[in-house]
């Protein structure tokens, strides 16, 4: 994985009135695990667009760059959660990471790019849904999944049928950087009251 957190200063406010800063986290930090293959690809979608101030958060070094995890979830406009599916759920230690946070996801939206089996990974975004409600964050609705993932990804770590992957994400970085400038604006008018 390439380093994409070097230069990040959580003080810094995007340049643009519609760029916004994007924080994508690995969520499985397994040996041996799939999440750079599809969060690499995912993070190469969001660098094509000129929106999108990117921040990418890999769970075995949350910390890197000089920023905790905190700090780096506080000051991204929307979050993206790569996460497989493990046991119909999500990995345990994505759990915690989440949970070590409270006010840091308050009205922010927060988008899934999930993958696994024959269930691509949906069953861990639907519960991630319920613990992100419960933190009074917004999930989008479109989310990007790969069904037997390990299939689907050739050697060089793109999708097979690549256009179609794209499309999805595409769709995904759309509804984030609507529902990211559209909360950043409510959040700077007046303080989220949950």
């Amino acid at each position: 994985m390439t380093d994409r957190t070097e230069s990040l200063d959580t003080t810094a406010v995007p340049t643009r009135r519609d760029q916004y800063r994007l924080a994508v986290v690995f969520g499985s930090v397994r040996e041996g695990r799939f999440v750079t293959t599809v969060g690499e690809w995912f993070v190469r979608q969001a660098e094509r667009r000129e929106d999108v101030k990117l921040d990418v958060i890999d769970l075995v070094r949350p910390d890197e760059g000089g920023s905790g995890f905190g700090e780096r979830i506080d000051a991204a406009d929307a979050v993206v959660i790569v996460v497989p599916e493990y046991n119909h759920s999500f990995p345990g230690e994505l759990k915690v990471a989440i949970d070590s946070l409270k006010p840091q996801w308050s009205a922010k939206p927060i988008g899934f790019v999930s993958y696994g089996g024959r269930g691509g990974g949906l069953r861990a975004v639907e519960q991630l849904r319920l613990v992100f409600a419960e933190l009074h964050a917004v999930t989008v609705r479109d989310v990007v999944s790969f069904h037997n993932a390990w299939e689907v990804f050739g050697p060089d770590g793109e999708p097979v049928d690549a256009d179609e992957a794209a499309r999805a994400a595409t769709a995904l970085l759309d509804q984030l950087a609507w529902w990211a400038t559209a909360l950043r604006r409510a959040r700077e008018d007046a303080p989220y009251p949950g």
